[in-house]
């Protein structure tokens, strides 16, 4: 079996489960691989940890949920498992920034504008984008 294929059984495992308690034990004891091993797979693949690429989703989920109901942040930072307001929060905007960061690399690639692309590497962060 390729990386590819385990990685893909991972995030089918983790989007199945996105609502749950989700840790590395839980994934690999469901999917019949180490932890160790999933671990080390999915990073190589995808350059992002399984934890950041659930808390990534998440966080994409209750953008999602902030848009679309009328729901009480407090119960959707609850439901995207962080326990007070005020971490989802603080992780919400750490995550949009690095997305707004992500995208304004992009546009500066794509107009390969010099100036604007030596501020943006300043800027530079590793990022986990989903």
């Amino acid at each position: 079996m390729n990386n590819n294929t385990v990685v893909e059984k991972i995030v089918d495992y983790i989007e199945t489960h996105i609502n749950e308690d989700l840790s590395l034990d839980k994934i690999a004891k469901a999917l019949n691989y180490s932890k160790f091993y999933i671990a080390r797979i999915f990073t190589e693949e995808t350059k992002c940890t399984v934890y950041k690429y659930i808390q990534g989703r998440r966080l994409t989920l209750a953008a999602q949920k902030l848009v679309e109901t009328e729901q009480p942040i407090v119960e959707i930072a609850y439901e995207a498992h962080y326990d007070s307001q005020q971490a989802f929060t603080l992780a919400f905007n750490s995550y949009m920034n690095a997305r707004l960061i992500f995208i304004e690399k992009m546009v500066c690639s794509i107009l390969n504008n010099r100036r604007y692309a030596r501020w943006v590497r300043l800027m530079d962060t590793h990022l986990c984008i989903i």
